[in-house]
């Protein structure tokens, strides 16, 4: 199979997906290719878009490449869409930053640092997919574990939990607050549109 097969098999791939697709995912469908050949195309649709100056990108996320718009295009997309994003209230911001930066955490120690009850946040954040059960405590009651998903780094665009910023223990609310508040007004990856609702 030539390279510009391969090339236009996996621009189509990306653009119908609406999650990032792994390497070991492509080459399932293109037996032939290996993973370096793989990357490197990928490597090379990306650079084609940028010196074209096209309005889409490819993007490594959550251990996966993802098709996403540049940053430039995203006052028109605002336009278009014309929907607020997505966004998290501080409380929920708060909880998630404490379990992504404390995970494995369980529910009552997100409390004794939060002050408050998160019984409704943790049931939303799941809801939203951004946390999910990882175990139990070996602890009386043997309450359960919480952490962080793979779509906590989609939501974010990171390409792993050490991508993460490095913070004080006291200020882990307020530094994923400003990487969130960041990432929403200048991610390329607009989530005004249909990426939002697969979130």
């Amino acid at each position: 199979m030539s390279n510009s097969n391969i090339k236009s098999i996996i621009e189509a791939i990306l653009f119908s997906s609406e999650k990032p697709v792994l390497i070991e995912q492509i080459k399932e469908v293109i037996e032939d290719a290996s993973y370096q050949q793989i990357r490197q195309v990928l490597m090379e649709l990306n650079q084609e878009y940028l010196q074209n100056q096209r309005g889409i990108r490819i993007v490594e996320v959550a251990g996966g490449f993802q098709m996403v718009t540049s940053e430039e295009m995203y006052p028109f997309l605002r336009k278009f869409f014309k929907k607020k994003k997505q966004s998290l209230s501080r409380a929920t911001l708060e909880t998630l930053a404490i379990i992504a930066y404390k995970q494995p955490i369980t529910k009552m120690e997100i409390e004794s640092l939060r002050k408050v009850k998160v019984d409704g946040l943790i049931n939303n954040l799941k809801e939203m997919g951004l946390i999910k059960t990882v175990g139990r405590k070996k602890s009386p009651g043997r309450p359960y574990l919480y952490g962080t998903t793979r779509e906590f780094l989609e939501f974010f665009g990171l390409k792993s939990l050490e991508e993460l910023p490095k913070v004080e223990n006291s200020s882990v609310s307020f530094s994923l607050g400003n990487y969130y508040n960041k990432n929403n007004q200048t991610n390329g990856k607009e989530k005004d549109g249909t990426q939002q609702n697969s979130s």
